[in-house]
Protein backbone atom coordinates (compact mmCIF):
# COMPACT_ATOMS: atom_id res chain seq x y z
CA UNK A 1 0.00 0.00 0.00
CA UNK A 2 1.48 3.34 -1.08
CA UNK A 3 0.99 6.31 1.24
CA UNK A 4 1.75 9.39 -0.88
CA UNK A 5 1.92 12.78 0.84
CA UNK A 6 1.37 16.12 -0.90
CA UNK A 7 4.46 18.28 -0.43
CA UNK A 8 4.71 22.08 -0.51
CA UNK A 9 8.06 23.55 -1.67
CA UNK A 10 7.48 27.14 -0.43
CA UNK A 11 10.03 27.00 2.40
CA UNK A 12 12.75 29.07 0.79
CA UNK A 13 13.03 32.61 -0.46
CA UNK A 14 12.36 33.59 -4.05
CA UNK A 15 12.63 37.11 -5.53
CA UNK A 16 8.95 37.22 -6.43
CA UNK A 17 7.73 36.48 -2.89
CA UNK A 18 10.21 38.98 -1.46
CA UNK A 19 8.75 41.60 -3.80
CA UNK A 20 5.10 40.74 -3.15
CA UNK A 21 5.15 39.93 0.56
CA UNK A 22 8.34 41.44 1.97
CA UNK A 23 12.00 40.52 2.28
CA UNK A 24 12.64 37.04 3.64
CA UNK A 25 9.14 35.69 2.97
CA UNK A 26 8.62 31.91 3.07
CA UNK A 27 5.75 29.70 4.23
CA UNK A 28 7.20 30.03 7.73
CA UNK A 29 6.40 33.74 7.66
CA UNK A 30 2.68 33.01 7.60
CA UNK A 31 3.00 30.14 10.06
CA UNK A 32 4.81 32.21 12.68
CA UNK A 33 2.40 35.14 12.62
CA UNK A 34 -0.78 33.11 13.22
CA UNK A 35 -2.78 33.91 16.35
CA UNK A 36 -5.45 31.86 18.13
CA UNK A 37 -8.99 33.04 17.34
CA UNK A 38 -10.70 31.47 20.34
CA UNK A 39 -9.86 29.70 23.59
CA UNK A 40 -8.13 26.41 22.94
CA UNK A 41 -7.41 27.22 19.28
CA UNK A 42 -4.14 25.50 18.31
CA UNK A 43 -2.21 28.37 16.77
CA UNK A 44 0.51 29.06 15.87
CA UNK A 45 1.73 25.67 14.62
CA UNK A 46 5.36 25.31 15.65
CA UNK A 47 7.76 22.69 14.25
CA UNK A 48 9.47 20.45 16.76
CA UNK A 49 12.83 21.83 17.85
CA UNK A 50 12.08 25.14 16.08
CA UNK A 51 13.00 23.43 12.83
CA UNK A 52 12.14 26.34 10.53
CA UNK A 53 14.09 24.79 7.70
CA UNK A 54 15.23 26.09 4.33
CA UNK A 55 14.37 23.66 1.54
CA UNK A 56 17.37 24.73 -0.53
CA UNK A 57 19.46 22.79 1.99
CA UNK A 58 19.77 19.22 0.75
CA UNK A 59 20.35 18.06 4.32
CA UNK A 60 16.78 19.10 5.07
CA UNK A 61 15.44 17.06 2.17
CA UNK A 62 17.55 14.09 3.29
CA UNK A 63 16.05 14.41 6.78
CA UNK A 64 12.55 14.46 5.27
CA UNK A 65 13.24 11.42 3.10
CA UNK A 66 14.69 9.42 5.99
CA UNK A 67 11.76 10.41 8.21
CA UNK A 68 9.19 9.42 5.61
CA UNK A 69 10.85 6.05 5.03
CA UNK A 70 11.11 5.33 8.75
CA UNK A 71 7.36 5.76 9.27
CA UNK A 72 6.10 4.11 6.10
CA UNK A 73 5.36 7.07 3.81
CA UNK A 74 5.91 5.66 0.33
CA UNK A 75 6.51 8.91 -1.53
CA UNK A 76 6.06 12.63 -1.94
CA UNK A 77 3.81 14.41 -4.44
CA UNK A 78 5.55 17.74 -5.03
CA UNK A 79 3.51 20.75 -6.04
CA UNK A 80 4.80 22.11 -9.34
CA UNK A 81 4.25 25.74 -10.41
CA UNK A 82 4.29 26.57 -14.10
CA UNK A 83 2.80 29.80 -15.42
CA UNK A 84 2.31 31.81 -18.58
CA UNK A 85 5.25 31.92 -21.00
CA UNK A 86 7.03 29.12 -19.15
CA UNK A 87 7.56 31.05 -15.91
CA UNK A 88 8.39 28.73 -13.00
CA UNK A 89 8.19 29.41 -9.27
CA UNK A 90 9.47 27.41 -6.28
CA UNK A 91 11.15 24.96 -8.64
CA UNK A 92 14.60 24.79 -7.02
CA UNK A 93 13.89 22.20 -4.28
CA UNK A 94 12.31 19.84 -6.81
CA UNK A 95 15.13 20.31 -9.28
CA UNK A 96 17.63 19.62 -6.51
CA UNK A 97 15.69 16.51 -5.61
CA UNK A 98 15.91 15.30 -9.21
CA UNK A 99 19.66 15.83 -9.31
CA UNK A 100 20.43 14.23 -5.94
CA UNK A 101 20.01 10.46 -6.30
CA UNK A 102 20.73 10.01 -2.59
CA UNK A 103 17.21 11.29 -1.99
CA UNK A 104 15.84 7.84 -2.69
CA UNK A 105 12.15 8.26 -1.92
CA UNK A 106 9.68 7.84 -4.81
CA UNK A 107 7.99 11.03 -5.98
CA UNK A 108 5.55 12.48 -8.48
CA UNK A 109 4.38 15.96 -9.46
CA UNK A 110 1.10 17.84 -9.11
CA UNK A 111 0.68 20.92 -11.28
CA UNK A 112 -0.91 23.59 -9.07
CA UNK A 113 -2.30 25.31 -12.14
CA UNK A 114 -4.06 28.33 -10.64
CA UNK A 115 -2.95 31.92 -11.10
CA UNK A 116 -1.38 33.48 -8.02
CA UNK A 117 -3.49 36.28 -6.54
CA UNK A 118 -3.13 38.49 -3.48
CA UNK A 119 -5.49 36.27 -1.51
CA UNK A 120 -3.60 36.55 1.75
CA UNK A 121 -4.30 40.28 2.12
CA UNK A 122 -7.83 40.18 0.72
CA UNK A 123 -7.08 41.56 -2.75
CA UNK A 124 -8.22 38.51 -4.65
CA UNK A 125 -8.71 40.35 -7.95
CA UNK A 126 -5.05 41.37 -8.17
CA UNK A 127 -3.19 38.75 -10.21
CA UNK A 128 0.47 38.35 -9.33
CA UNK A 129 1.33 35.52 -11.72
CA UNK A 130 -1.10 34.56 -14.50
CA UNK A 131 -1.55 31.02 -15.75
CA UNK A 132 -0.82 29.98 -19.33
CA UNK A 133 -3.71 30.18 -21.80
CA UNK A 134 -2.59 27.17 -23.76
CA UNK A 135 -0.54 27.29 -26.94
CA UNK A 136 1.16 24.31 -28.57
CA UNK A 137 4.57 25.92 -28.11
CA UNK A 138 3.92 26.34 -24.38
CA UNK A 139 2.66 22.78 -24.09
CA UNK A 140 5.86 21.47 -25.66
CA UNK A 141 8.10 23.66 -23.51
CA UNK A 142 6.28 22.49 -20.39
CA UNK A 143 6.50 18.83 -21.40
CA UNK A 144 10.22 19.11 -22.14
CA UNK A 145 10.76 20.52 -18.66
CA UNK A 146 8.85 17.62 -17.11
CA UNK A 147 10.47 14.88 -19.18
CA UNK A 148 13.62 14.39 -17.03
CA UNK A 149 11.37 13.95 -13.98
CA UNK A 150 9.18 11.42 -15.80
CA UNK A 151 12.24 9.42 -16.83
CA UNK A 152 13.77 9.34 -13.36
CA UNK A 153 13.80 5.85 -11.83
CA UNK A 154 12.30 7.20 -8.59
CA UNK A 155 9.27 8.70 -10.33
CA UNK A 156 5.99 7.01 -9.33
CA UNK A 157 4.44 5.13 -12.24
CA UNK A 158 1.40 2.99 -12.98
CA UNK A 159 1.88 0.30 -15.62
CA UNK A 160 5.21 1.96 -16.40
CA UNK A 161 3.55 5.33 -17.07
CA UNK A 162 4.51 8.33 -14.88
CA UNK A 163 1.65 9.79 -12.84
CA UNK A 164 1.09 13.49 -13.46
CA UNK A 165 -1.59 15.21 -11.40
CA UNK A 166 -3.40 18.40 -12.41
CA UNK A 167 -5.05 20.35 -9.64
CA UNK A 168 -7.81 22.07 -11.65
CA UNK A 169 -8.25 20.68 -15.19
CA UNK A 170 -11.48 22.63 -15.70
CA UNK A 171 -9.66 25.98 -15.94
CA UNK A 172 -7.25 24.89 -18.70
CA UNK A 173 -8.47 25.84 -22.19
CA UNK A 174 -8.21 22.98 -24.69
CA UNK A 175 -7.27 20.58 -21.91
CA UNK A 176 -7.96 17.49 -24.01
CA UNK A 177 -5.84 18.75 -26.90
CA UNK A 178 -2.98 19.49 -24.52
CA UNK A 179 -3.10 16.07 -22.87
CA UNK A 180 -3.35 14.32 -26.24
CA UNK A 181 -0.29 16.24 -27.40
CA UNK A 182 1.62 15.30 -24.27
CA UNK A 183 0.76 11.63 -24.78
CA UNK A 184 2.15 11.90 -28.30
CA UNK A 185 5.35 13.55 -27.04
CA UNK A 186 5.70 10.98 -24.25
CA UNK A 187 5.66 8.07 -26.67
CA UNK A 188 7.97 9.91 -29.03
CA UNK A 189 10.45 10.22 -26.14
CA UNK A 190 10.42 6.56 -25.18
CA UNK A 191 7.68 6.49 -22.55
CA UNK A 192 4.65 4.21 -22.69
CA UNK A 193 2.51 7.26 -22.08
CA UNK A 194 1.48 9.39 -19.09
CA UNK A 195 -1.01 8.43 -16.40
CA UNK A 196 -2.96 11.67 -15.94
CA UNK A 197 -4.80 12.26 -12.66
CA UNK A 198 -6.86 15.15 -11.35
CA UNK A 199 -7.10 16.42 -7.79
CA UNK A 200 -9.70 19.18 -7.60
CA UNK A 201 -13.02 18.62 -5.88
CA UNK A 202 -14.41 21.25 -8.28
CA UNK A 203 -13.72 19.04 -11.29
CA UNK A 204 -15.22 16.04 -9.48
CA UNK A 205 -18.47 17.96 -9.09
CA UNK A 206 -18.88 19.15 -12.68
CA UNK A 207 -21.94 17.51 -14.22
CA UNK A 208 -20.70 17.64 -17.81
CA UNK A 209 -16.99 17.10 -17.25
CA UNK A 210 -14.97 15.17 -19.78
CA UNK A 211 -12.39 13.18 -17.84
CA UNK A 212 -11.74 10.72 -20.65
CA UNK A 213 -8.02 11.60 -20.74
CA UNK A 214 -7.60 10.92 -17.03
CA UNK A 215 -6.92 7.50 -15.54
CA UNK A 216 -7.09 8.57 -11.88
CA UNK A 217 -9.28 10.89 -9.79
CA UNK A 218 -7.87 11.74 -6.36
CA UNK A 219 -10.32 12.52 -3.58
CA UNK A 220 -8.50 15.55 -2.23
CA UNK A 221 -9.39 15.91 1.45
CA UNK A 222 -10.93 17.55 3.38
CA UNK A 223 -12.78 19.37 0.60
CA UNK A 224 -13.86 16.43 -1.51
CA UNK A 225 -15.77 14.87 1.38
CA UNK A 226 -16.89 18.23 2.76
CA UNK A 227 -18.66 18.93 -0.54
CA UNK A 228 -20.09 15.42 -0.59
CA UNK A 229 -21.36 15.91 2.94
CA UNK A 230 -23.02 19.24 2.09
CA UNK A 231 -24.63 17.77 -1.01
CA UNK A 232 -26.05 14.93 1.03
CA UNK A 233 -27.14 17.31 3.77
CA UNK A 234 -28.94 19.65 1.39
CA UNK A 235 -30.81 16.86 -0.37
CA UNK A 236 -32.10 15.52 2.95
CA UNK A 237 -33.39 18.82 4.33
CA UNK A 238 -36.86 20.33 4.25
CA UNK A 239 -37.40 23.54 2.26
CA UNK A 240 -37.17 25.62 5.44
CA UNK A 241 -34.02 23.86 6.59
CA UNK A 242 -32.47 24.22 3.14
CA UNK A 243 -33.12 27.96 3.17
CA UNK A 244 -31.52 28.39 6.59
CA UNK A 245 -28.59 26.21 5.54
CA UNK A 246 -27.95 28.14 2.31
CA UNK A 247 -28.17 31.50 4.06
CA UNK A 248 -25.78 30.35 6.80
CA UNK A 249 -23.23 29.32 4.14
CA UNK A 250 -23.66 32.36 1.88
CA UNK A 251 -23.62 35.21 4.39
CA UNK A 252 -19.92 34.74 5.32
CA UNK A 253 -19.03 34.63 1.62
CA UNK A 254 -21.10 37.76 0.96
CA UNK A 255 -19.36 39.60 3.81
CA UNK A 256 -15.99 38.45 2.55
CA UNK A 257 -16.70 39.63 -1.00
CA UNK A 258 -17.93 43.03 0.19
CA UNK A 259 -14.88 43.42 2.38
CA UNK A 260 -12.51 42.53 -0.45
CA UNK A 261 -14.16 44.99 -2.85
CA UNK A 262 -13.97 47.79 -0.26
CA UNK A 263 -10.31 47.00 0.36
CA UNK A 264 -9.48 47.11 -3.35
CA UNK A 265 -11.37 50.41 -3.87
CA UNK A 266 -9.62 51.97 -0.88
CA UNK A 267 -6.24 50.78 -2.12
CA UNK A 268 -6.81 52.30 -5.56
CA UNK A 269 -8.44 55.60 -4.50
CA UNK A 270 -6.57 56.40 -1.31
CA UNK A 271 -3.29 54.63 -1.92
CA UNK A 272 -3.46 52.99 1.48
CA UNK A 273 -4.78 49.80 2.90
CA UNK A 274 -7.86 49.95 5.11
CA UNK A 275 -8.77 46.61 6.60
CA UNK A 276 -12.33 45.78 7.62
CA UNK A 277 -12.31 42.90 10.07
CA UNK A 278 -15.31 40.60 9.97
CA UNK A 279 -15.14 37.30 11.81
CA UNK A 280 -16.41 34.90 9.18
CA UNK A 281 -14.68 31.68 10.07
CA UNK A 282 -15.90 28.37 8.77
CA UNK A 283 -15.53 26.14 11.81
CA UNK A 284 -16.38 22.51 11.18
CA UNK A 285 -15.79 19.18 12.89
CA UNK A 286 -12.95 16.91 11.79
CA UNK A 287 -15.16 13.93 12.59
CA UNK A 288 -17.89 15.15 10.18
CA UNK A 289 -15.54 14.99 7.21
CA UNK A 290 -13.93 11.75 8.35
CA UNK A 291 -17.31 10.04 8.72
CA UNK A 292 -18.23 11.16 5.21
CA UNK A 293 -14.84 10.20 3.79
CA UNK A 294 -14.92 6.61 5.05
CA UNK A 295 -18.42 6.08 3.61
CA UNK A 296 -17.88 7.67 0.19
CA UNK A 297 -18.89 5.55 -2.76
CA UNK A 298 -16.27 5.91 -5.52
CA UNK A 299 -17.64 8.02 -8.38
CA UNK A 300 -15.88 5.74 -10.86
CA UNK A 301 -13.17 3.12 -11.12
CA UNK A 302 -10.72 6.01 -11.45
CA UNK A 303 -11.22 7.17 -7.86
CA UNK A 304 -8.42 7.05 -5.28
CA UNK A 305 -9.18 7.73 -1.60
CA UNK A 306 -7.51 10.50 0.35
CA UNK A 307 -7.07 11.52 3.98
CA UNK A 308 -6.07 14.72 5.75
CA UNK A 309 -4.15 15.06 8.97
CA UNK A 310 -5.88 18.29 9.99
CA UNK A 311 -6.95 21.59 8.42
CA UNK A 312 -6.69 25.13 9.74
CA UNK A 313 -5.55 27.89 7.39
CA UNK A 314 -5.65 30.68 10.00
CA UNK A 315 -1.98 31.37 9.24
CA UNK A 316 -2.98 32.37 5.70
CA UNK A 317 -6.52 33.66 6.06
CA UNK A 318 -6.71 34.99 9.64
CA UNK A 319 -10.36 35.87 10.38
CA UNK A 320 -11.52 34.36 7.09
CA UNK A 321 -10.01 30.99 7.82
CA UNK A 322 -11.53 27.53 7.49
CA UNK A 323 -11.05 25.11 10.38
CA UNK A 324 -11.88 21.46 10.87
CA UNK A 325 -11.44 21.06 14.59
CA UNK A 326 -11.00 17.87 16.57
CA UNK A 327 -8.16 16.05 14.84
CA UNK A 328 -5.86 13.96 17.03
CA UNK A 329 -3.19 11.43 16.11
CA UNK A 330 -5.48 8.65 17.37
CA UNK A 331 -8.42 9.77 15.21
CA UNK A 332 -6.13 10.21 12.22
CA UNK A 333 -4.78 6.68 12.69
CA UNK A 334 -8.30 5.22 12.68
CA UNK A 335 -9.18 7.29 9.63
CA UNK A 336 -6.08 6.31 7.67
CA UNK A 337 -6.45 2.65 8.65
CA UNK A 338 -10.01 2.64 7.32
CA UNK A 339 -8.97 4.29 4.06
CA UNK A 340 -6.09 1.84 3.58
CA UNK A 341 -8.55 -1.02 3.87
CA UNK A 342 -11.10 0.69 1.61
CA UNK A 343 -8.45 1.51 -0.99
CA UNK A 344 -7.94 -2.20 -1.50
CA UNK A 345 -11.45 -3.53 -0.95
CA UNK A 346 -13.69 -0.72 -2.28
CA UNK A 347 -11.54 1.25 -4.72
CA UNK A 348 -9.40 -1.64 -5.99
CA UNK A 349 -6.31 0.54 -5.65
CA UNK A 350 -3.00 0.30 -3.81
CA UNK A 351 -2.53 3.93 -2.76
CA UNK A 352 -3.89 6.64 -0.47
CA UNK A 353 -3.02 10.34 -0.86
CA UNK A 354 -2.39 12.30 2.35
CA UNK A 355 -2.88 16.03 2.77
CA UNK A 356 -0.13 16.75 3.65
CA UNK A 357 3.54 16.32 4.46
CA UNK A 358 4.27 19.97 5.26
CA UNK A 359 1.33 22.33 4.69
CA UNK A 360 2.15 24.19 7.90
CA UNK A 361 0.19 27.34 7.10
CA UNK A 362 -2.89 25.20 6.44
CA UNK A 363 -2.47 23.11 9.58
CA UNK A 364 -2.01 19.92 7.55
CA UNK A 365 1.35 18.30 8.25
CA UNK A 366 2.86 14.95 9.09
CA UNK A 367 6.13 16.59 10.06
CA UNK A 368 6.61 16.69 13.85
CA UNK A 369 5.44 19.71 15.83
CA UNK A 370 5.77 20.87 19.42
CA UNK A 371 2.30 19.72 20.44
CA UNK A 372 2.23 16.18 19.07
CA UNK A 373 5.86 15.38 18.33
CA UNK A 374 6.04 12.40 15.95
CA UNK A 375 2.57 11.08 16.77
CA UNK A 376 1.01 11.70 13.33
CA UNK A 377 3.91 9.86 11.72
CA UNK A 378 3.50 7.08 14.27
CA UNK A 379 -0.16 6.95 13.25
CA UNK A 380 0.87 6.27 9.64
CA UNK A 381 3.18 3.48 10.74
CA UNK A 382 0.55 1.90 12.99
CA UNK A 383 -2.25 2.19 10.40
CA UNK A 384 -0.07 0.39 7.86
CA UNK A 385 0.93 -2.24 10.40
CA UNK A 386 -2.68 -2.86 11.44
CA UNK A 387 -3.47 -3.68 7.81
CA UNK A 388 -0.37 -5.81 7.30
CA UNK A 389 1.43 -3.32 5.04
CA UNK A 390 4.20 -1.78 7.13
CA UNK A 391 7.70 -2.72 6.05
CA UNK A 392 10.53 -1.45 8.26
CA UNK A 393 12.89 0.58 6.07
CA UNK A 394 15.80 -0.59 8.19
CA UNK A 395 15.27 -4.25 7.29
Amino acid sequence: MKIIAFYLPQFHEIPENNKWWGEGFTEWTNTRKANPLFNGHYQPREPLGDNYYNLLDNNVKKWQVDLAKEYGVYGFCFYHYWFKDGKKLLEKPIEQYLENKKLDLPFCLCWANESWNRTWDGSEKIILMPQANGKVEEWEEHFNYLLPFFKDERYIKIEDKPIFIIYRPEIIPSINNMLDYWQKLAKKNGLKGICFAYQSHSFHMLKNKDDSRFELAIEYEPFYSWFQYNIRKKTSKSIKEKTVFLISRRIPNLIKNIKNKINIIMDLKLGQKIKFRFKANYINKYSTVVNQSVTNIPLSNKSIPGVFTDWDNTARKANNSTLFIGSTPERFKEYLSAQIKRSKEVYNKDMVFVNAWNEWAEGAHLEPDKKHGYEYLEAVKEALADNGYFVDSKD
